[in-house]
């Protein structure tokens, strides 16, 4: 049996997880900023609040994780403002995050450490920097 080869692919793949958590995270940052799309939880934000904060920086590091610009610094911080918002907003409710809807925090906070900690991958602009 012929074994394939898949390390070629992986930055390619590191890639792919960035670019799609970006695109995943700036969407929740445009909802919170500009309640688009129309009906979307929890709807347009005060800029001025916690979760105005949240979503500047949805948005702002979703947008440059999809560039590959500064990965490393942007998904330590995204990393951590999930770990807040899972602390803060989502365990108070509940302990298990089946009930208390702190599953993409969680997901988020470990995929964005493990972009902290394994670069961007290819197709980005930090590869470029380089």
């Amino acid at each position: 049996m012929a074994s394939f080869n898949t390390a070629p692919w992986a930055p390619r793949a590191l890639a792919a997880l960035r670019i799609v958590a970006g695109l995943l995270f700036l969407a929740h940052g445009v909802v919170k900023l500009f309640g688009f799309p129309e009906g979307a939880q929890p709807g347009q934000v005060e800029l001025a609040s916690l979760f105005g904060v949240g979503a500047v920086l949805e948005l702002v590091g979703g947008a440059l994780l999809i560039l590959g610009l500064f990965t490393r610094p942007v998904a330590f911080v995204l990393a951590g403002e999930m770990a807040v918002a899972y602390w803060m907003f989502h365990f108070p409710s509940s302990p298990y995050p089946a009930v208390n809807g702190g599953d993409a925090a969680i997901l988020f906070c470990f995929i964005f450490l493990y972009l902290a900690c394994a670069g961007a991958g290819a197709w980005s602009l930090d590869g470029r920097r380089k």
